[in-house]
């Protein structure tokens, strides 16, 4: 009797092992998406205060890593440049073989010739201007020297960190959940993925070089389709809250930070409503890199959940193909490489071109003629200075709150940084790392873009600024 209790007992005792089994495998599951994504939540999207300003901790190590280097990181980036034009020239000319075999030495190393161009200039501009050789106005401190000095060395330092821990955010099933909770948000409003929302919260709390590197990741890995890469990529890459109120306080108007940033925040979402159904982004077509169509929806919610739960088993299953931690850093070193060495000799480039363009030809202020008249039919004081200042910051965003520091009214000078931070689209950074990504965009777009979102939002912040003065 005693004996077949024993035996009776033994299919209770494996279905009880069976069901702690499933238990434990269930727990780890959760625990690898639940550890990761709010490891990258934190470094990406979690506000701190440093030294008085708010930031985010990617941008914090950043500014450590800066710190770290100070007296070498333009040494560093000299090279990087200089190493990238020398060896896509040979790569190009000789194609060895383990460029070639590589996917990944290929994409790095051989452009296309138009992008070899651009690494060839940035190279004779880099070294004009380290060396302060050649034409003074390619590396004096408003074009080349502007772009060398200030803004690659703070490029440099987010991208090691952004391309090392952007796994963090990808590859553990955060976005899966965002895109599920946020996806009765997205498409109706914006016609966009839920996940677009962390591409957005990630630029305004943070940086909007991260949205970029974000929104590209996505794209190159059939998240996003062309149409989709291109409306977030120049539409949803939004200015920080940090950067904004440096804007503010160049044109001596900190008092109206509030009311400024509410404008800011109004014009954009106005601006993302209506843009992406203007050419050229609603020609961009809805099919993914590889030009495979569509075939099913990816945030359809099945039968039995609501976004919640769906959103937390599809994170879970996403979380569930990590197999190994090894091949996620691999991942990560190889986007920190491919943003340090293949986008910042982009960014030396153009912008420097950009500014060159803004700096000493009269071409911004002959496009900003129509701009005249557009403000001097909304009342809006000195509109013949202001008209020029709107149209120059498609070099670089900073410029126009620069030059309207020299207008004495304090309503333009208000409605000059709004627009510049609402404009987005600025060569010297933004319109240089989409040129650079394989977000499907050309630099005609990206004119066009910042032309609709300069008309589109001025009459709103100028609104707000009639409200204010």
């Amino acid at each position: 009797m005693k004996d077949n209790n024993i035996y009776a007992e033994a299919p209770r005792n494996l279905n009880k092992t069976n069901t702690d089994a499933q238990t434990h495998t269930g727990n780890k599951s959760v625990l690898r998406f639940l550890l990761p994504s709010l490891i990258g939540l934190f470094l990406f999207m979690t506000p701190v205060t440093y030294e008085g300003d708010m930031t985010i901790p990617v941008a914090l190590l950043a500014k450590v890593l800066m710190a770290a280097l100070d007296g070498y990181l333009l040494h560093i980036i000299t090279v990087i440049i200089s190493f990238m034009a020398v060896a896509s020239t040979l790569a190009v000319l000789l194609k060895p073989k383990f460029i070639t075999q590589s996917k990944f030495l290929h994409e790095l190393f051989i452009p296309t010739p138009l992008w070899l161009a651009v690494r060839i200039i940035s190279c004779v501009f880099t070294i004009a201007t380290v060396f302060q050789i050649g034409p003074e106005y390619i590396w004096n401190e408003n074009t080349g020297g502007l772009v060398l000095n200030d803004l690659l060395p703070t490029l440099f330092a987010v991208f090691i960190f952004a391309g090392l821990l952007l796994p963090l955010l990808l590859n553990f099933g955060l976005l899966e959940l965002c895109g599920s909770l946020c996806t009765k948000i997205m498409r109706p409003i914006f016609n966009l993925p839920g996940r677009s929302a962390v591409d957005c919260i990630a630029s305004w709390l943070g940086d909007g070089s991260v949205g970029i590197l974000l929104t590209d990741k996505q794209y190159q890995e059939k998240f996003y389709t062309q149409r989709e890469a291109a409306v977030i990529g120049t539409t949803f890459s939004a200015v920080s809250i940090t950067f904004s109120l440096v804007v503010i306080a160049q044109v001596n108007l900190e008092q109206y930070f509030l009311p400024y940033y509410l404008a800011i925040t109004l014009s954009g979402i106005v601006a993302a409503i209506i843009v992406p159904k203007l050419p050229p982004l609603c020609w961009k077509k809805d099919i993914y890199i590889d030009g495979t169509e569509k075939t099913h929806d990816l945030e359809s919610i099945p039968a039995g959940h609501n976004v919640f739960s769906w959103g937390i088993n599809q994170a879970i299953d996403r979380a569930s193909k990590v197999t190994s931690y090894q091949a996620v850093l691999i991942e990560g070193l190889k986007n920190a490489a491919h943003m340090v060495f293949g986008i910042l000799p982009v960014v030396m480039a153009i912008g420097t071109i950009g500014l060159l363009i803004a700096e000493y030809t009269s071409l911004f202020a002959i496009l900003g003629k129509p701009f005249m008249y557009y403000l001097q039919f909304m009342n809006v004081p000195e509109a013949a200075q202001a008209s020029e200042s709107l149209v120059v910051g498609f070099a670089d965003m900073f410029v126009p709150s620069i030059l309207a520091t020299s207008l004495e009214n304090d309503m333009t000078r208000f409605i000059i940084a709004g627009v510049s931070v609402s404009q987005l689209i600025y060569m010297s950074e933004v319109g240089a790392l989409l040129l650079g990504s394989k977000i499907p965009v050309n630099i005609v777009d990206l004119f066009i873009i910042f032309v609709l979102r300069t008309i589109i939002t001025l009459p709103i912040i100028t609104g707000v600024a009639h409200l204010i003065f």
